[in-house]
């Protein structure tokens, strides 16, 4: 069986990785020239995602993994605070999670690794084609390649399950983001001490929102194997997403960049009241590590996602689930839906079922799991947006000192 991976983001390699181990004919297409030239910062893998991981990729890379990843279970309870920095209460006690972060560019690196010369850079999709005989991609500078079955993992974007759904397959969930990251060293000792080592979360009125995420991968080492080591982040960091409520204002922030945009994301806060020290950890960010996107959202609903009947090209990852970072799941979830895939692929090649019946089954499962961590994302979504209303923004500002006070005596 040939098979064409459409995509070269973590689940798009992830699959690519494992047909590859299992002796699949594969081919994964992507437009980047070098993985290493990717956004986002890092990653969090629980035990469920691993255990798929595992199933994919041969276990030194997991070794590499794990020695260039940094434990939940060494991290302090994650906390929630309001704009004025004051504690309302904490997450639960992590010292039982299996969970890590990763940096994106370590997992997509390890997982490139795997796939070999099986990956295709500098390829951009332009068309797929031949939904009732060989599916067909079709390249922009490229001769055209068949396959006996294509997969898009080509992101929320995706051309593949746009075809596929005769439309778009998510919509804006209502926020943009933007994120950095800082150097725990470069903030003052009272910001250093009041975020610790933790990730936590800040929600003030009218929609603003700041979450700011701990990575340490060489003291917090999920494996203490320095000779394996190749994170990107090399010392205690806080890898952070400020959120406000789409408009005309804050889309028209995701024209700057760098130090331009950095400092008018310290005004737009400063303009809604959040104390100075909050905002230390934006203020004292890598200018060149600042970036805007818009979060985007598939249907919680489970048969509202992959619209189609099953068939020789299917998609997975955000093509089918796209998934706002609220819930810290969405890569994860890739890597869970290429195991499937692989899973249930391994059958057809062993003559117990069809490649039609396989992508039927493979995409019944993976509706399931992108219902769940799209609902869970949404919660988040959904409670930042309730506060920017006139009711809302009143409601957390008048709450919050009450809950922080609570918070005090709580932990006395």
């Amino acid at each position: 069986m040939r098979v064409v991976v459409v995509g070269g983001g973590i689940g798009g390699l992830a699959l690519g990785a494992g047909l590859r181990r299992r002796g699949f004919e594969v081919a994964v297409f992507d437009r980047d020239t070098d993985v290493a030239a990717t956004g986002g910062y890092h990653i969090t893998l629980d035990e469920r995602a691993q255990s798929a991981l595992r199933e994919l990729v041969a276990p030194q890379i997991m070794q590499r993994l794990l020695a260039s990843a940094s434990a939940l279970r060494l991290r302090d309870r994650d906390a929630f605070w309001d704009r004025r920095g004051r504690l309302l209460g904490r997450g639960p006690d992590l010292s039982g999670d299996s969970g890590i972060d990763v940096d994106r560019i370590t997992l997509r690196t390890l997982l490139a690794e795997e796939v070999g010369d099986d990956l295709h850079l500098g390829r951009t999709v332009s068309d797929v084609e031949g939904d009732d005989g060989a599916p067909r991609v079709r390249f922009t500078d490229a001769a055209p390649v068949s396959a006996d079955l294509v997969v898009g993992a080509d992101g929320t974007h995706s051309l593949v399950a746009q075809h596929l759904a005769g439309g778009r397959t998510n919509r804006p969930a209502g926020i943009i983001g933007f994120s950095g990251r800082t150097l725990r060293t470069d903030l003052s000792p009272g910001e250093r001490q009041r975020l610790g080592p933790r990730s936590g979360l800040a929600i003030g009125p009218w929609g603003a929102a700041l979450y700011v995420g701990f990575l340490d991968p060489v003291g917090n080492a999920v494996l203490d194997a320095p000779k394996l080591r190749m994170s990107v982040t090399t010392g205690p960091t806080y890898i952070w997403g400020a959120m406000f409520p789409e408009s005309r204002a804050t889309d028209s922030l995701r024209e700057l960049r760098d130090v331009e945009l950095r400092a008018a994301l310290l005004g737009r806060f400063r303009q809604q009241g959040w104390a100075e020290h909050t905002l230390e950890v934006i203020a004292r960010a890598d200018p060149h590590s600042v970036a805007a996107y818009r979060f985007n959202a598939a249907s919680t609903r489970a048969t509202e996602l992959a619209p189609w009947p099953a068939g020789r090209i299917t998609a997975l990852g955000d093509a089918v689930h796209a998934t706002p970072p609220t819930a810290g799941m969405g890569a994860g979830a890739a890597i869970r839906d290429a195991a499937a895939l692989l899973s249930h692929l391994g059958r057809v090649t062993d003559g117990d079922t069809t490649t039609a019946e396989a992508v039927n089954q493979f995409e019944a499962g993976m509706r399931r799991r992108g219902s769940e961590i799209l609902t869970l994302a949404m919660r988040t979504v959904r409670l930042i947006l309730a506060t920017d209303t006139t009711l809302g923004a009143a409601a957390t500002t008048v709450i919050t000192p009450f809950l922080a006070a609570a918070a005090r005596l709580r932990h006395r």
